[in-house]
């Protein structure tokens, strides 16, 4: 037997191949390349990363590359240095990897094409318009869309009705958050066949791991033919009869206008990834945070209190038709430290950056790590996230952990100094996601009117909900299996 890091040869014909196993530099890190090669470590590594990732770090520290699905990664384990890669966009990039993948998932020509000149630059300053006084606006326009959806679907019922509790998170947000970004038909509130949207749509999500690790579509069943037809309801003809779309999709839609070189499939397929991008993590992420509320009662309280007396502050009184402004929401801060803990304790992203060029990675005063062009920089936050040494017990939920003298806590140390990065689940630097604001704020509009509207239980007997190992780097992942709770309409 040959240790791990030795270099193997070529399958095809047997002839020897040179690897990078082979020709180690000085200053590169430990190298974990399995026994098999091309796939490496990628089926322990999809198994359970944040365990696969520790066992490295306790052999190898805090720095390893591992060799995944033909991809050589390296790992930087320590918090601390984290704001040095950051920092280093000139050699580090993100764009590059996701005009690729992100390409590859949703079915358009990569924007960074001659074909298209200006286009990525024109999409990104669109993003602005998810940020500052733009979000008012978006605010309002979801708090409306989630009454309109609560009241239709589940406002109307007496007495306790039993559900699954991720199904319900997401038939409710899906819709709410379409009708808020794309706006509604022409002659009604709601969209016909939103159900099969939604079917369709979590049917392209569960293979979504392998589209973004751009494995063949065609090997992947019918995903081609569910994707296109999620696409086909985004077609120019069709969007365009829409009325009350946010000014974000409406400024996209005046981009691509201006591409002539763009199918109207390709315009509906950028539509569609921003479907994509805007319920993908925000639906797991409310699951999350409502099961963990209804797990800890005295959490529940303490934040349905909060939220009544903001309303009662603001000279509300509570009824059917309450909306909460953006003013509100943000001062609902034992709200939002449960959302930042639900994220710590469930998100599993994955902070990457490609190497542009061969150099060297200074990562302290001490350190520095030999990259080449090609290889991937991660950041593992799961990692950060769960250390007792900057989380008391990590692996318990504490509603109020990012709160401190009645402000946001900001303040968490490893090896005693404070870590400008300790809670990423929204990425960090140029990968940072531009939506982070109003997906915050819909999570905390849609528990808002949840714990306002409802009683709400855990039914008996459940077993503890564990996120799904497929998604790892992903952001938020859905729970392996649905939760069964109970609710009833609260009385006013």
């Amino acid at each position: 037997m040959v240790p791990e890091s030795v270099g193997t040869k070529n399958l095809v014909g047997g002839k020897s191949t040179k690897t990078k196993a082979q020709s180690q530099r000085d200053g590169e890190p430990p190298l974990i390349t399995g026994w098999i090669p091309f796939i490496g470590k990628a089926l322990e590594f999809s198994r359970d990363a944040h365990k696969f990732v520790e066992e490295q770090k306790e052999k190898f520290g805090d720095v390893f590359t591992v060799l995944i699905a033909g991809k050589y990664m390296t790992f930087i384990m320590d918090p601390l240095v984290y704001p040095s890669i950051i920092k280093h966009g000139q050699q580090l990039d993100f764009s590059e990897f996701t005009n690729t993948a992100a390409a590859f998932a949703f079915g358009y020509p990569p924007m960074v094409n001659r074909k298209f000149p200006g286009l990525k630059e024109e999409i990104t300053r669109s993003f602005k318009l998810l940020q500052g006084d733009n979000l008012t606006a978006l605010t309002e326009s979801m708090m409306g869309n989630l009454i309109l959806v609560l009241r239709q679907d589940h406002l109307r019922e007496d007495g306790w009705k039993s559900g699954s509790m991720y199904q319900f998170c997401n038939a409710v947000m899906f819709e709410a958050s379409f009708l808020t970004f794309y706006g509604k038909p022409p002659t009604a509130n709601r969209h016909a066949g939103m159900e099969l949207l939604r079917e369709d749509f979590v049917k392209f999500d569960n293979v979504f791991p392998f589209l973004i690790a751009q494995v063949p579509i065609w090997l992947l069943g019918r995903t081609r033919t569910i994707r296109e037809k999620l696409i086909s309801y985004f077609l120019p003809h069709r969007i365009s009869c829409w009325s009350n779309t946010s000014q974000f999709v409406r400024r996209r839609m005046e981009v691509f206008d201006h591409f002539g070189s763009l199918s109207d499939f390709d315009k509906a397929a950028h539509h569609f990834g921003i479907l994509w991008a805007s319920v993908g993590n925000t639906i797991p992420a409310c699951f999350w945070t409502l099961y963990q509320l209804l797990r800890h009662p005295e959490a529940l309280q303490v934040i349905r209190q909060e939220i009544q007396d903001t309303l009662r502050l603001s000279g509300l009184d509570f009824d059917r038709d309450v909306k909460l402004s953006k003013e509100q929401l943000d001062k609902l801060l034992y709200l939002e430290s449960a959302i930042n803990e639900s994220f710590r304790l469930s998100s599993a992203s994955m902070n990457i950056r490609v190497s542009k060029e061969d150099f060297s990675l200074q990562l302290d005063a001490e350190r520095t790590v030999a990259v080449r062009k090609g290889d991937i920089i991660a950041m593992f936050p799961q990692s950060m996230h769960l250390d007792p040494e900057i989380y008391e017990e990590p692996q318990t939920f504490q509603f109020d952990r990012f709160i401190q003298d009645g402000r946001p806590r900001t303040g968490f140390y490893k090896r005693g100094q404070k870590l400008k990065y300790y809670l990423m689940p929204f990425g960090s630097g140029s990968s940072i996601c531009p939506g982070r604001f109003i997906a915050i704020s819909e999570i905390k509009q849609f528990l808002c009117l949840l714990l306002l509207h409802f009683d709400l239980q855990l039914e008996d007997g459940q077993t503890t909900a564990t996120p799904d190992p497929r998604r790892v780097g992903l952001g938020v992942p859905p729970p392996t299996t649905d939760v069964h709770f109970r609710y009833r309409v609260r009385k006013v």
